[in-house]
């Protein structure tokens, strides 16, 4: 049972620094004091504010977070993102105990930050015990906010999305919107679902795809091309251990091959996270670098430097992709939401350009049929080619 039309109810799993930017975000633009919605990419959608999203239930293992209220749970260590809306009022909502599976790295356990802390020891809900909860309070969406490399724990919680009802959003390069398999299930659940990995709103991975693209479009040949990223937030740190890191390189990976012109040798293309450097704590530095051939095969190349703030960038993308999901509950939409999944998240099961998904997403939110989208689309792509 979802919730009102007026309200979308969501339920968290990880209340990590991403989760922490998504909570001030939604209080930060419902207080009336950011009118010009600055740093949304809409500010109404389908006819949702992000004044509307209500968190009502929230899972995690840390015990310096289970059992606090989510408004204090989202300020609490390890978390060091930054804090943009300190004033986030008691929303008489407890953090739950959570699975863990594969969702804690052992490796985390040998840094001074985490070895007296993680993960707490406590009874593990069963799924059961989630999709009661999930229930209980009315769920609409679920959120994953897990670690890189939560296999096992991601596919827990897509079977409890799935056994409950609610609509599912699979921010992390665990590969399940993009699994066919998993995909069928949804949609013969009749449950929507989006994902995989959550592109941030101005991050590595989109200004990499756009420069690539334009390459493309220009008809600059991209002979190789890395991205190199740092940052010293827990993400960054858990993907210390290279055998958690394989999805989400071929997430970011297939990101840009997906929109370049000819697809690059393994050996040319190097994109992924680089290193963890902990007094960076969550700004994220990106350098890219691109060798191309111009006209008459004469070499160029570019090179980049970005610094962002991670979490309150891929924010402003989550507060979309959760309305874009109750948007699709609320018109009976099932299995995975195509252009919202194309335009929000790296690893979707059908890639399209960035434009076109532009395209797809802003008709899907119009409530536009897909037949139609696709037509505006080839249009579009047409009238590229011809320019």
């Amino acid at each position: 049972m979802s919730s009102d039309n007026n309200t979308i109810n969501v339920a968290i799993i990880g209340l990590g620094n991403c989760a922490c930017s998504l909570i001030q975000g939604i209080h930060f633009y419902g207080e009336g004091q950011h009118t010009d919605a600055s740093g949304l990419m809409h500010a109404d959608l389908g006819g949702y504010r992000p004044s509307d999203i209500r968190v009502v239930a929230a899972f995690d293992i840390d015990r310096r977070k289970v059992g606090k209220d989510v408004s204090e749970a989202i300020f609490s260590a390890p978390n060091c993102t930054k804090v943009f809306h300190k004033d986030i009022p008691h929303m008489g909502v407890d953090v739950t105990m959570g699975r863990i599976l594969d969702g804690y790295s052992d490796h985390m356990a040998a840094h001074p930050e985490h070895r007296t802390f993680l993960p707490l020891e406590a009874p593990e809900p069963s799924q059961a015990d989630v999709v009661k909860i999930l229930r209980d309070a009315n769920v609409d969406v679920l959120m994953n906010y897990l670690p890189v490399g939560s296999q096992k724990a991601t596919e827990f919680y897509a079977e409890c999305a799935l056994e409950a009802g609610v609509a599912f959003i699979n921010n992390i390069p665990v590969f399940i919107a993009s699994n066919p398999v998993w995909a069928e299930r949804f949609k013969t659940a009749g449950v929507p679902i989006i994902g995989d990995d959550i592109k941030s709103q101005l991050g590595a991975t989109i200004v990499h795809r756009i420069l690539t693209d334009l390459f493309a479009k220009r008809g600059v040949a991209v002979d190789r091309t890395y991205q190199l990223n740092t940052g010293g937030n827990t993400d960054f740190l858990n993907m210390k251990n290279l055998e958690r890191l394989e999805s989400k390189k071929i997430s970011k990976t297939e990101a840009v091959q997906s929109v370049s012109a000819h697809r690059m040798e393994d050996e040319n293309i190097h994109v992924g996270p680089s290193d963890y450097v902990a007094w960076q704590n969550d700004n994220k530095v990106c350098f890219i670098r691109m060798e191309g051939r111009l006209f008459g095969d004469v070499p160029m190349n570019l090179e980049l430097r970005l610094s962002v703030e991670d979490s309150p960038n891929s924010a402003g993308v989550a507060i979309d992709t959760i309305r874009c999901a109750k948007v699709a509950l609320d018109r009976g939409h099932a299995g995975v939401i195509e252009g919202p999944s194309a335009y929000f998240c790296k690893h979707p099961l059908t890639q399209h350009t960035d434009d076109e998904a532009r395209l797809m997403t802003e008709a899907f939110i119009a409530g536009s049929a897909l037949k139609a989208v696709r037509s505006t689309v080839e249009t579009e792509k047409s009238k590229a080619m011809a320019g």
